[in-house]
């Protein structure tokens, strides 16, 4: 089934749909969230309320790429659950790839509107389009999927120390991205 009737399933609200939701993209939804939060439990949990969000947004909602999405509002939703965790969840992979994307986005951008925010990421996917296909790849596993720096060297068979640095470099040239285009890093 393709996402296009996917989503017509969702606006007819056929709850079916919601299986084959599940069984399509799943593994994947899960895998975002339990990268983020290193909780298969919790992960479970985000891809129902996930599931959810989509059922209660569609309509009006009509997304023309539901994997993309879905892995945005589990993404969100596992940001969301990882800060409002007690200090002792505190730590981890998770919040070191936050740690590094702060480096290009920090916290001191505080979008006054949906304007800023429509800019920025304006200016995101700009740069993505700069990026090699190897280097986007690399960015996307880190900071859309969190991946691990090991997972990532090991699926694309390169050392860690020099996915490390990959990472680096491409934060390097956000940074300075976004600097060109007047946002304060």
């Amino acid at each position: 089934m393709t996402d296009r009737e996917m989503v017509q399933g969702l606006l007819a609200r056929n709850e079916a749909t919601l299986h084959i939701i599940s069984k399509t993209y799943g593994s994947y939804l899960r895998r975002i969230a339990d990268n983020i939060l290193n909780s298969p439990e919790d992960a479970e949990e985000l891809l129902n309320d996930t599931l959810l969000k989509a059922w209660e947004a569609i309509p009006p909602a009509e997304p023309e790429n539901l994997r993309v999405y879905l892995g945005k509002t589990i993404r969100n939703l596992s940001i969301n659950l990882l800060r409002n965790q007690a200090a002792a969840k505190r730590g981890g992979e998770s919040r070191q790839v936050i740690e590094e994307l702060n480096e290009c986005v920090s916290g001191g951008i505080e979008p006054e509107g949906a304007l800023q925010e429509k800019e920025l990421a304006e200016a995101l996917n700009a740069f993505l389009a700069t990026l090699s296909p190897e280097k986007r790849r690399l960015f996307l596993l880190r900071y859309w999927q969190a991946e691990s720096i090991d997972s990532i060297a090991s699926e694309i068979h390169k050392r860690p120390g020099a996915v490390a640095m990959a990472l680096s470099r491409i934060r390097k040239q956000l940074k300075r991205h976004l600097e060109e285009r007047g946002f304060e890093v």
